[in-house]
């Protein structure tokens, strides 16, 4: 029988976000769980300040912060050309010399430049394929006040909401705070539109907090989702799958704050994570059902999180009020102690199999969209 050939995986993290800690957490995971048997593995780490690196054990070197021994390379927007090219230096001369081919490549980066669409539009022009979503569910995956946009079209509940711009904040902060004490009452959060693991956002209980809330969210985007608050649980569903995706048991966080914090995801100990979650089992499956078409409506692929705020309602004896979709992420925490294994894992999925699954389904949309013509053809 002859032997399957190895896949040439690219395994890219870091990225120029504020989540670049976070993913460098990831990657360290998913590197452990890639089989060698299997793969052939090119470790592409990108900097704070955006190169792109490979070489040797480029994940610890970007850990400890030092690319002496790292070469700086390149991926061409070319179809014909899936390879990674490193830049060499000779006199006033930059050569281009080829470093290897790849498959297919497991982006782990969280946030913007990474989980946004921007990277999977130089992927889709290099043609090769890659896991999670494409250019359009990545960017309105990213962009809560869209996301938010695209649930109220296709009626999946979602908390009241508005967006404004820094520049508002900056110009006319009075009338953003008028703005945001109109759409409900205290507490309200203030959020970046674009970024992750909850970094910049704010729960906001006066007016003082609520301006505090807006330049902090200002730092990290340039535009500022502020939402109403709500008592709630903090209940997350993980989906896999392209064209026919399956949700897992939904999972509970039990924060050691008072919202999921970054300190409370990665910095504290003490956030429980509840799998399953203890709801009763006709919730479970209404928010299973909701996370699939959360995960449609954005035309997703791959992967995603998505999570939900199920609202405590005190006066009916602590039965639970109204649930609502709160975000979805495209590219989810993935180190093997992270909610969206940690739910697969319990749905009968163990990590090492959850990661071979993903490559799968990359080079299974990619088949799919080969399919596509490119080129029009007259009937006449």
């Amino acid at each position: 029988m002859k032997k399957k050939s190895k896949i040439r995986i690219g395994v890219i993290f870091g990225g120029r976000s504020g989540e670049h800690e976070v993913s460098l957490m990831s990657a360290r995971s998913i590197l452990s769980a890639l089989d060698p048997d299997t793969y052939i593995v090119t470790q592409i780490g990108i900097t704070h300040d955006g190169d792109w690196l490979v070489g040797e054990n480029v994940l610890g070197a970007m850990i400890e912060g030092d690319y002496r021994n790292l070469n700086p390379v390149v991926l061409m927007p070319i179809p014909t050309r899936k390879e990674l090219y490193t830049i060499n230096i000779t006199g006033q001369r930059e050569i281009l010399q080829r470093y290897t081919n790849l498959d297919v490549i497991f982006p782990v980066l969280h946030g913007t430049f990474g989980e946004d669409g921007t990277l999977q539009g130089l992927l889709e022009l290099t043609d090769i394929a890659y896991v999670g979503a494409g250019v359009l569910g990545s960017s309105l995956g990213m962009d809560k006040g869209v996301f938010k946009d695209v649930m109220r079209a296709n009626g999946v509940p979602v908390l009241d909401s508005i967006v404004v711009s820094k520049r508002e904040i900056e110009e006319d902060a009075d009338s953003i705070i008028g703005q945001a004490e109109a759409l409900a009452t205290y507490p309200l959060f203030v959020k970046p539109a674009n970024m992750g693991s909850s970094i910049g956002i704010t729960k906001c209980k006066s007016r003082s907090d609520l301006f505090e809330g807006l330049l902090e969210a200002a730092r990290y985007d340039r535009r500022v989702l502020i939402e109403r608050g709500v008592n709630a649980r903090e209940i997350e569903v993980s989906v896999l799958g392209n064209e026919e995706p399956r949700a897992s048991v939904p999972g509970e966080i039990i924060p050691n704050r008072e919202f999921y914090s970054y300190e409370a995801k990665y910095i504290d100990d003490n956030s429980n994570l509840i799998i399953p979650a203890p709801i009763p089992p006709e919730l479970a499956q209404w928010v299973q059902q909701l996370a699939v078409q959360a995960y449609h409506a954005v035309d997703c692929a791959g992967m995603a999180r998505v999570d939900f705020l199920l609202e405590k309602n005190e006066s009916q004896r602590g039965e639970p009020g109204e649930v609502y979709v709160n975000e979805i992420n495209t590219i989810p925490g993935f180190t093997k102690i992270s909610m969206y294994p940690k739910l697969w894992d319990e749905s009968g999925l163990p990590y090492p199999a959850l990661v071979d699954r993903l490559v799968e389904l990359a080079l299974e949309r990619k088949s799919e969209c080969n399919r596509i013509e490119r080129r029009y053809r007259s009937e006449g």
